[in-house]
C-alpha cells in the first residue's frame, strides 16, 4: 500500500447521531475511505478504546447545550491530539479561539463534505485546513499581528531552537518525536494566519525572536 492510501482512522465525538452517521458515509466514500469511529457524546472514548488510537478527533465543541468546551478542546490538542472542531458555532470569534487554542481546522456544520473530508485528511498529515468560513474569520479579526500560542507550544518551540534534533527534544519534553512535529505544524499555521510565514527553522526563529518568544542569550546556549 503506498503511503498516500494509508487508511485514516477518525473518532468523533457528537451528541447528535444524525450527523455522527452522516460523516460516516462522507469518510467511507472518501478516497481512500477514512475509518470512522464513532463515540457518540462520550468523551472519554476519545482516550479509551479504539478512538485512542485515532489519528485524528472530530470535535462537536458544544456537548452541552450553551457550554462550549474550550477546555476539553485545549486537553486534547495539548496532548499532541490532532483535532478538526466541527461546530453549529458560525461566530468569527469561535473559530478564531479554536484555532489560537490549535485545532487544525474549524468547520460549521453547514459545510459539508467538500470540506470535512479535505479537513481530516489534512489533519492526519498535521496540517491545518482553512475552510471558506474560517477564511472569514481571519479576514475580519483585527488582532494583533503576534499569534498567541498555547503555553505548549511556546515550551516545544523553545525546546527546539536549542536542541540540534526533534529527538532531543522529545527525549527533554517526555513526549513523542511526532508529537513535536505536531506543536511545530500548529505554530507554522498560526503564523501564516497572521500573515507572517514561517517555511523553515530559520524564519520561526526570526518570528520568535521579534517576538519575545526566545532571547539571543538563550539560543548561544544551544546544545
Amino acid at each position: 500500500m503506498a503511503a498516500d492510501d494509508r487508511v485514516i482512522t477518525a473518532v468523533i465525538v457528537d451528541d447528535h447521531a444524525a450527523i455522527a452517521v452522516g460523516v460516516g458515509v462522507w469518510c467511507a466514500a472518501a478516497v481512500p475511505p477514512i475509518r470512522l469511529i464513532d463515540a457518540g457524546d462520550r468523551l472519554a472514548e476519545v482516550w479509551t478504546g479504539p478512538g485512542a488510537d485515532a489519528d485524528v478527533v472530530i470535535f462537536d465543541l458544544e456537548l452541552v447545550p450553551g457550554m462550549p468546551d474550550f477546555g476539553e478542546l485545549r486537553r486534547l490538542v495539548d496532548s499532541g491530539r490532532r483535532v478538526v472542531v466541527y461546530s453549529q458555532h458560525i461566530e468569527d470569534s469561535i473559530a478564531i479561539k479554536c484555532v489560537d487554542l490549535g485545532a487544525l481546522a474549524y468547520l460549521t456544520k453547514r459545510e459539508g463534505p467538500e470540506h470535512l473530508v479535505p479537513a481530516i485528511q489534512a489533519a492526519a498529515r498535521g496540517e491545518a485546513y482553512t475552510t471558506p468560513s474560517l477564511s472569514g474569520a481571519f479576514i475580519a479579526d483585527t488582532s494583533a499581528e503576534r499569534p498567541r500560542l498555547s503555553q505548549r507550544e511556546a515550551e516545544v518551540l523553545r525546546a527546539w531552537f536549542v536542541s540540534s534534533s526533534k529527538e532531543l527534544v522529545a527525549a527533554k519534553l517526555n513526549i513523542g518525536v511526532k508529537t513535536v512535529d505536531t506543536y511545530i505544524t500548529r505554530v507554522r499555521v498560526k503564523y501564516a494566519n497572521v500573515g507572517r510565514a514561517a517555511r523553515t527553522k530559520s524564519d520561526l526563529v526570526s518570528r520568535a525572536l521579534d517576538d519575545g518568544l526566545i532571547t539571543l542569550a538563550e539560543l548561544n546556549d544551544k546544545v
